[in-house]
Order: C-alpha cells, then structure tokens, then sequence
C-alpha cells in the first residue's frame, strides 16, 4: 500500500488510480488537471493509470444539452486526443472516463489507450440514475484489451454491483480490471465499515482471481457528494493500495504481476476459480 508521497519500489507493473475532483461544465479546467494527474503518475512509475468516471466533463449535468456540449467523439474528439499524446509522450498505459458521441447518442464510457495510440472504448452498460435522462446503455458488453503489461478489462462504477461484470471480463481473460468510477453515498451505509464500494470490489477481485483498480473522485457537484476511497484489490481480494482519502485528490500505487492472477486461480488440487462454473445449473 502505498500514496503519492512514498511510491513503493518498481515491480513488474506499476498501477496508479488517480482521485480528483472535476468540475461539471468546465471541461478545459478538467482535461488540465487529468494531464496533470497523468504526468505525476507517471512521474511516480505508473505504467498503467486509471482515472475517475466523466473525468473531462463532470457528472451531474442540468440537461441533455450540457451533456452533449460536454461530450467528445473517441477517434478524434478533444479528450481522447489530448490523453493519447501523453499515453504516447509518457510511455504509459490510460483508462479514462469520458462522455462519448457517438453519431448521435451519447454513451457514458472509458476511453482504453496506450503508447502507441487508441486500443478501444468501453460503454458503462448499468446506467445509474439520472444517467438514464442522458445516456444510452453501453451496447459493446464487455471487451478485454491486451497490452505488454497483460490483459485489460473495464466497467464503470454501478457495473461493479453486477457480478456478471467482473465474471464477463474474466472468462475473456481479463487481468485487471480497471475502474473508472464517481461513487456516491449509498442508503445503509455503516459508517464504521469500508464502503460498500469497496467491499463489492474486493469480493469480486477475490471470486475471479483478477486486480482491480478503481479510480473515484472527490467533492460535492451541484448538491451531489462523493466519496472518494479509490482502491486497488488484489487477486486475494485484500487492498494493496487505498482506499484513498474519502475527501481529498490524491494518487494511489500498487505494483503488481498481472500474470499471478491468472496462475492463482487453481485454490488447490480440486478447484480452479472459473473452471468450477457449471453454467448449466444456473438457470
């Protein structure tokens, strides 16, 4: 476990969630801070970096209209660009949330990127709330993407209370699944226990032997709070970096074998995490 004033020693892979606080509306000001945030990563080690949910846009939108204002195309569109020149400059790896236009529907997504430019794009396929005035449902399902470093998956935030999500991006050979998310106060919540965020990432990273990193972001907008606590699970489920502040921008390191995902899935002998399934006792 680590944060961004003692970075931990380089092992084979260096993860970082970066948790800030866009500002709905102002999406020059945000793109600033994400290109700040990612050379800082990078600066710590990072090789692969995960920002929050709608990082370049904000979140609570007053209309479809600022919606769309805000959004970009992901082949050419001005946060997507900006985020391959330094995926590019910086040799690193970037998954960030992002308001996609596509044609003309607007898509609650995180934009996958390397080194040598755009891998793909994934669309939150659980839509929370008012996002339904906005978005439409994600329709790629849940795409893998290899890399150097290993195999990448995605969801967004309220994809995480969906175990098929984490479970879809396994069975296709997921890794690490990063998180790009904007969690906010849940009814229930107890106030002496992690949040239940958290408990539902480690409880997935631990029943499909995956990482995950889950990026969130901080502050109040337009009268919505977050909570912030990014985490990165190992494949045991446990945290090896985070949860971050509940209020404040920070960075978050993990250095992991991506690869040990993969071999710890046998338990013993007898069980192997995914090839114990028996789909056909599940209907």
């Amino acid at each position: 476990m680590s944060n961004e004033r003692n970075p931990p020693a380089i092992a084979p892979v260096r993860v970082a969630c970066c948790q800030l606080e866009p500002q709905v509306g102002h999406k020059s000001v945000n793109l600033a801070r994400t290109a700040d945030f990612i050379e800082r990563a990078a600066q710590g080690g990072a090789n692969i970096i995960v920002l929050p949910e709608l990082s370049s846009s904000g979140y609570v939108f007053e209309s479809r209209a600022e919606a769309r204002a805000l959004a970009d195309a992901f082949d050419d569109g001005e946060s997507t660009t900006l985020w391959a020149g330094l995926a590019r400059d910086l040799n690193v790896h970037l998954v960030a949330g992002f308001s996609e236009l596509a044609g003309d529907t607007l898509y609650n997504a995180a934009a996958v990127i390397g080194p040598r430019g755009r891998l793909g794009v994934f669309r939150k396929v659980h839509l929370w709330a008012d996002e339904n005035l906005f978005f439409a449902p994600g329709n790629l399902g849940f795409p893998v993407f290899p890399t150097e470093h290993g195999v990448l998956g995605v969801a967004i935030c309220y994809d995480g209370w969906f175990p098929e999500a984490y479970r879809s991006a396994a069975l296709k050979g997921a890794e690490l699944v990063c998180v790009p998310t904007n969690w906010v106060p849940i009814n229930g919540q107890d106030p002496n226990r992690q949040a239940m965020s958290n408990i539902l990432t480690m409880a997935s990273a631990h029943s499909n032997s995956i990482y995950i990193a889950a990026a969130d972001r901080v502050g109040v907008e337009r009268g919505q709070p977050f909570i912030g606590q990014s985490l990165i699970a190992s494949y045991t489920g446990w945290p090896i970096a985070g949860p971050a502040s509940a209020t404040d921008e920070q960075i978050i390191y993990a250095d992991i074998d991506l690869a040990q995902a993969r071999r710890a899935r046998r338990w013993n002998d007898f069980n192997q995490v995914l090839a114990d399934r028996r789909p056909q006792a599940y209907d």
